[in-house]
């Protein structure tokens, strides 16, 4: 059972704990802290699993973003949220080193599109993890909440996708919007923390 009491620091030692203790293998099945039938399962890894969904890059994509996975200092507005996961192969095991590269709205839907304000990327650790302190960004116009990343594994194909929020009202009538590319998302005592697995080639 989820405890909304608990930090999203306190989160994230429990998870870099159990990942440096040799338990990675049981954090890799999807939706570990989902609560059962809330939404529809995050790609799992395995030889008749689908990669990752692709979703479209959107027109606000800058290139090379700097090197930064808190963007908690890019902002004094919105609610802070940490994004965490894996970037795994169909074997289940670590993509290490792959490049994730962030990009999204602000809390009150504008892209930062003269700067690097809310961007930026991280490599994966040798656990496949990669983790950034953001916040929960705003819809706009037509568009539901989403994130945008790039996930490029050393060696492999670049995957271009968006991952969305459950239980949002625009999720249905947004056209781009797909159920497969879904977040675990969790309220925590302050703020959110969501967790998507990427399965890439």
């Amino acid at each position: 059972m989820w405890n909304k009491s608990l930090n999203r620091r306190t989160m994230l030692t429990f998870w870099f704990t159990l990942t440096a203790s040799g338990a990675a293998s049981s954090l890799l099945a999807p939706n570990v802290f989902a609560r059962s039938g809330t939404l529809d399962p995050t790609p799992s890894c395995g030889p008749d699993e689908e990669l990752t969904r692709r979703g479209s890059e959107g027109p606000y994509y800058t290139p090379e973003p700097p090197m930064k996975s808190n963007f908690r200092a890019d902002t004094s507005d919105g609610e802070p949220m940490t994004l965490m996961g894996f970037v795994v192969d169909r074997a289940c095991q670590p993509v290490v080193g792959a490049v994730v590269d962030l990009w999204h709205a602000d809390s009150h839907g504008d892209y930062d599109n003269e700067g690097y304000r809310l961007r930026g990327y991280q490599r994966t650790d040798a656990n496949g993890r990669y983790v950034f302190e953001t916040i929960d960004p705003a819809p706009y116009d037509w568009r539901t909440k989403h994130f945008h990343v790039k996930v490029h594994p050393p060696g492999g194909r670049l995957l271009t996708t968006q991952l969305y929020f459950p239980g949002e009202s625009r999720n249905p009538r947004d056209f781009l919007f797909n159920p497969r590319l879904l977040m675990d998302v969790h309220d925590a005592a302050d703020g959110k923390i969501a967790r998507f697995d990427f399965v890439v080639a």
